[in-house]
């Protein structure tokens, strides 16, 4: 009998935070991973164990040719692709009269358009294998801080976009998105009671919380019913009324 080969996901924004994450734990349950990062994002440090498991490629994923060529090379090295998490993403935060359109057009190529992108380069292979997306948005999508608004757009932007490619998709392939909270990808230990204290849950979250469910929601075998649907993960912020003192 054949040995099956394993599945193979390609992640964007590799190299650190939510994407490191998500690229180690697939890893940790078997998976082959192709990631994407910037050039000296860290990609070669992040990755440097994990031998012939991971390809690293190098690029921009604003850039029409970077989602082709991290396709077919995901497909050249390990035969094959199942899943796509398009989860790079840049904040510039500024006062609307100080933000460029130069600056706007950033962040909505790199959170929102590079999706695009990288969906309809993957679409064949993943209809082929029956694969999954899962887009990484935000609770930004449905609250915002101030001079936050190129980053909040995209997030919106990212789960419209969610329900739209299930439905063009599908059946083939489920596409569903997550929408983290407070998930702090530096100094946990930093972090004061009353940051914990603002979550139901009595902590601020951490990338391998979100990890975890994009593992979920990649395995058919476990999430075959699900698809067109935003999850919001962020330790239950977004339902505590706050009311000043």
């Amino acid at each position: 009998m054949a040995k099956l080969r394993p599945p193979v996901a390609l992640i964007t924004g590799a190299a650190n935070g939510i994407g490191r994450a998500t690229a180690h734990h697939l890893l940790d349950i078997g998976w082959m991973v192709g990631a994407v990062d910037l050039p000296k994002s860290g990609l070669a440090r992040t990755f440097g164990k994990s031998g012939r498991r991971a390809l690293l490629i190098v690029g921009d994923v604003t850039d029409e040719a970077t989602a082709v060529r991290a396709v077919a090379a995901t497909l050249q090295k390990f035969g094959r692709l199942d899943g796509l998490v398009s989860n790079a993403g840049i904040m510039i935060r500024k006062p609307i009269r100080r933000l460029s359109a130069a600056e706007w057009r950033r962040v909505i190529d790199t959170n929102l358009s590079a999706t695009f992108l990288l969906a309809r380069a993957a679409e064949r292979a993943l209809r082929k294998y029956r694969g999954a997306i899962v887009t990484i948005a935000s609770t930004r999508a449905s609250m915002s801080e101030p001079n936050t608004e190129a980053y909040a757009a995209t997030k919106g932007g990212l789960v419209a976009l969610t329900h739209a490619l299930a439905v063009s998709l599908g059946p083939d392939v489920r596409v569903n998105c997550i929408s983290p909270g407070w998930i702090e990808t530096r100094d946990y230990g930093k972090l004061r009671r009353k940051d914990h204290a603002q979550h139901p849950v009595g902590r601020v979250g951490k990338p391998q919380d979100i990890a975890e469910v994009v593992a979920f929601l990649l395995e058919r075998e476990r999430s075959g019913f699900i698809t067109g649907a935003n999850f919001v993960v962020d330790g239950g912020m977004t339902r505590k009324m706050i009311y000043e003192p």
